[in-house]
């Protein structure tokens, strides 16, 4: 019963951006030589005291077809590392964003590098999209040497330039990245700081705690919530008092935003972000979203809910299906083009993937490096029983 109205709600809400004939009707673009002008339509967004963003996306065409290509490359990305779970190369917890791809792509398109992202621990998309190698990423996978993590970190522990990880503490990051916000704010830099959360860790005390914080002091921080639906397999109704995520800031403004139309996420987090370095401080978005898979490989996914119930949400609103048709509609490319983009991301994963599988563990003598600063050790350091203890 509680499958069965989850699955209803879903289908009721009619996505932003829809195929062929939707786009021809909601978002009809308008194409010179270099630029497109696309509708994103009246469902992008809605505001909770703040007004929203504008509909109307003017991007230059090569801007696009990058947008394109990294959403096919993030979803390649977890697609191999599927397969290497699977194939008992990768080992531990492995959380995957496929169908969630407009948002580490859209929210990194509207960013400098100078702002800082952090998220939980669904965060393979976003560790490429702050610059990571797809090497890396397959390589920490795996517990490789040459993994961004040097093999030690796994699935929930990565970084890159101005990326906070990749964390694995449910809702930790949040007031780690209000940290780093202070930080932007301290130093006078024109930067903010996207926070990233599940609707599972939305309840915590901690992300409301920040929010105060982050609003008395006026933080250039963008609390974002991921809202899968679902927190690991209980549906976010069943949780939550109050689903309407954007509005729960209270006397922060929130925004909800279409989570599977890339456009929507980028003009967002670009208005959200101009926001917050203007002195207005946080802001909380809401991404309605939705991931394909299993809470972690270890789960199903279809058990809570039903297999008519993904199959409706890929047939009506991948993220990358969607952006394609929009695309072709708007004559930014033609089909045969993206799927010469769609052919090139694959190869170079299943490239990405052959270099990494090559590339030898860390030698277990590096197990104790990396955990301090060298200079600043411990005199040493108890393993599992008193005969592993490390002495530096």
């Amino acid at each position: 019963m509680l499958r069965s109205a989850t699955f209803a709600a879903i289908r009721k809400a009619k996505p932003a951006v829809g195929f062929k004939s939707a786009m021809l009707q909601a978002a009809r673009g308008m194409a010179s030589s270099d630029t497109a002008t696309i509708e994103l339509g009246p469902r992008a967004f809605e505001g909770y005291n703040i007004e929203t963003p504008s509909t109307q996306v003017t991007m230059s065409k090569a801007d696009l077809l990058s947008i394109y290509r990294q959403m096919q490359t993030v979803r390649r990305l977890e697609m191999a590392a599927d397969s290497s779970y699977k194939h008992k190369l990768v080992r531990g917890f492995c959380h995957l964003c496929t169908g969630q791809e407009a948002v580490p792509v859209g929210v990194e398109s509207a960013l400098t590098k100078d702002d800082a992202i952090i998220t939980a621990y669904r965060c393979h998309g976003f560790t490429h999209e702050r610059g990571a190698s797809a090497y890396g990423i397959l390589g920490e996978l795996m517990g490789r040497k040459d993994g961004v993590s040097k093999g030690k970190g796994g699935s929930m522990h990565m970084y890159a330039p101005n990326f906070y990880g990749g964390n694995g503490i449910v809702g930790a990051q949040v007031p780690l990245g209000t940290g780093v916000a202070f930080a932007q704010k301290y130093r006078g830099e024109q930067a903010c700081t996207v926070a990233l959360y599940g609707d599972g860790a939305a309840n915590q005390g901690q992300v409301f705690e920040s929010y105060n914080m982050a609003k008395l002091w006026d933080l250039p921080v963008l609390f974002v919530c991921e809202n899968n639906k679902y927190g690991m397999g209980t549906a976010a109704g069943r949780a939550a008092a109050n689903t309407d995520y954007y509005t729960r800031g209270q006397y922060i403004p929130g925004i909800r935003v279409n989570g599977m139309d890339v456009l929507a996420v980028r003009q967002a987090i670009e208005y959200a972000r101009k926001y917050a370095i203007s002195g207005e401080g946080p802001l909380v978005l809401e991404m309605n979203t939705y991931r394909y898979g299993g809470h972690s490989m270890s789960d199903p996914g279809t058990t809570y809910r039903t297999r008519e119930e993904i199959q409706h949400m890929r047939s009506t609103s991948d993220p990358i299906t969607g952006f394609k048709h929009r695309l072709v509609d708007s004559e930014v490319a033609t089909e045969d083009e993206l799927k010469a983009i769609d052919k090139e991301a694959k190869r170079f994963i299943d490239a990405e993937l052959a270099k990494a599988k090559a590339v030898p563990e860390p030698d277990a003598s590096e197990l104790w490096d990396d955990i301090y600063i060298r200079g600043t050790e411990v005199p040493y350091l108890r393993g599992r029983v008193p005969e592993e203890t490390h002495y530096y």
